[in-house]
């Protein structure tokens, strides 16, 4: 599946609470040229009725969910959804899955090893009767193995929350082929002081769980880097932020390092959809 070089990363087209202005939203970006538009999994609910939402109102762009949890969602359900939404929108929707953490898989009732976990799900949907294509299915890894895994069984993968040295760390886990899309915080904003306030309020729950936390320390951040929502140092390398320019040299740094897509989230300080953000941030779209 081909999703582009950019893609907008949104929980806003998933959580506004008009669906008309979702739609227009979703369309504009279309038009704008942008591979994919990703929506978050959140704490569950019906992501792919939001996938579908996505997929009316537009022609081009793939749907990536960004990533939905495997404790939240049956295997089963989803194999069927997929296909489902292949047949009326085309293939044009790739189910992007996570482990999440220990407390979501106790919620669920089962044991947290992620590895077993994820291979016993990517088992069910390959079982199924509509079974989903490896290649519309990618993992969210941050770990070497998982990273490994989702080379061998899914397009390939989308890490959250990681600098282009990450990137490029897990380019040579990947090797060549599978796809590497990572997530990119941005600000457009050229205050130093106001986009890092806007950055640290969106990304400062996520510093404080534990497996992202896990995740900032392996790249090389400090617990003083975690503290108080997150170090300047911390900010300045997880968000890109300023002016287009500033924005685009952050992307291609990703993509120099392997990426193959760069999905951006833009951050602000409104509410509702980041319209004027996503505008100024057009020129970026491939």
């Amino acid at each position: 599946m081909d999703i582009g070089t950019t893609g907008i990363w949104s929980p806003e087209l998933r959580l506004h609470p008009d669906h008309v202005e979702i739609h227009e939203a979703a369309a504009e970006l279309d038009q704008q040229g942008w591979g994919a538009l990703w929506i978050p999994g959140l704490g569950g609910g019906d992501i792919l009725g939001d996938a579908e939402r996505l997929l009316r109102a537009t022609e081009n762009a793939a749907v990536v969910t960004g990533v939905l949890s495997i404790w939240r969602h049956a295997a089963e359900d989803m194999a069927a959804g997929h296909a489902r939404l292949g047949r009326e929108y085309g293939h044009r929707l790739l189910l992007g899955l996570g482990v999440s953490d220990a407390a979501a898989a106790e919620r669920a009732g089962g044991t947290y090893r992620p590895l077993a976990a994820l291979n016993t799900y990517l088992d069910a949907l390959d079982r199924h009767t509509d079974p989903v294509p490896a290649d519309e299915r990618l993992i969210a890894a941050m770990g070497p193995k998982l990273t490994e895994l989702a080379g061998r069984r899914s397009a390939g993968t989308h890490p959250f929350l990681v600098t282009p040295d990450f990137t490029a760390t897990a380019r040579a886990v990947l090797g060549a082929a599978p796809l590497l899309a990572p997530y990119q915080a941005v600000v457009v904003d050229r205050d130093p002081s106001r986009a890092r306030t806007t950055a640290r309020r969106f990304l400062a729950p996520f510093i404080g769980m534990g497996h992202y936390a896990n995740s900032l320390l392996r790249q090389g951040f400090t617990e003083d880097d975690l503290a108080h929502g997150g170090s300047d140092r911390l900010i300045d390398a997880v968000v890109a932020w300023g002016d287009l320019d500033a924005i685009d040299k952050r992307v291609n740094a990703h993509l120099d390092a392997g990426a193959t897509h760069v999905a951006l989230h833009a951050i602000s300080a409104e509410e509702g959809l980041p319209r004027a953000q996503w505008q100024a941030l057009a020129p970026l779209a491939r």
